[in-house]
């Protein structure tokens, strides 16, 4: 089994897993288009989700796959939450000069690896 089938996708879940997509999906906010080379923000959230040491996420990781790059894609930073006390929010401001993905995965410790993406534009 590799890696992918690991990572629950809205989309792809099926069973139990369904009934999970909404509180754990990544949500993914940041312009459809941006200008080559200027610093824009992206948000990354997780929820409505429990916050407790038994249920909680305790990582989002960001990831940029830039279109026609080899080697994709590009670790942006992996943010580690303490349950009660953090909550799974990131605020991250990239700068990019061609297209690609961005891709957010988060880890629950009691429902695993989510996934999502979401297409960034480059003028």
């Amino acid at each position: 089994m590799g890696l992918k089938e690991l990572i629950y996708e809205p989309g792809s879940v099926k069973g139990e897993a369904v009934s999970k997509v909404e509180s754990h999906t990544p949500k993914i906010e940041a312009p459809n288009k941006v200008k080559a080379g200027e610093i824009f923000k992206v948000k990354v959230w997780v929820g409505p989700h429990p916050n407790t040491v038994e249920h909680s996420i305790r990582w989002i990781e960001l990831y940029f796959e830039e279109q026609n790059r080899p080697f994709n894609p590009v670790l942006i930073g992996r943010y580690e939450f303490t349950p009660v006390y953090s909550e799974p929010v990131v605020e991250a401001y990239l700068k990019i000069s061609k297209p690609g993905r961005l891709i957010a995965i988060e880890y629950c410790n009691l429902h695993g690896l989510w996934e999502s993406s979401k297409e960034i534009g480059v003028e």
